[in-house]
């Protein structure tokens, strides 16, 4: 049965505005990204090209109206809302998971199903 599972990860306050931070949620590794009008989006720590679980360390930014977050490794771009490869630097396109967020209370609240 794939059942989804809503579970709290931290306080909006423990998440410092434009930065990552890694966070592990049963056995998923995740990369949570605070924005700097408090939206708070959840993607896979896990880089697809290094195999590095370092996407909490990339830059976080903007392109066109879209958070996106770029790869510490080797500079591979994608949107914090979907996912989507936006730029996979000369190789093929990537994608990563994107998680479901919602902020309750002050509450950073993750969804999360089967890995």
């Amino acid at each position: 049965m794939n059942t989804v599972e809503t579970v709290r990860v931290c306080a909006l306050d423990d998440l410092v505005p434009e930065r990552g931070v890694g966070a592990l949620v049963g056995e998923h590794r995740i990369a949570l990204f605070r924005l700097s009008d408090d939206r708070v989006l959840a993607v896979q720590q896990r880089d697809p090209f290094s195999g590095a679980n370092v996407l909490s360390r990339g830059i976080v930014g903007d392109a066109d109206g879209v958070p996106i977050v770029s790869s510490p490794m080797y500079k591979q771009v994608w949107d914090l809302s979907t996912g989507r490869c936006l730029d996979p630097v000369g190789k093929e396109p990537v994608d990563l998971r994107a998680y479901p967020v919602q902020v309750v209370d002050g509450n950073v609240l993750v969804e999360v199903g089967p890995c």
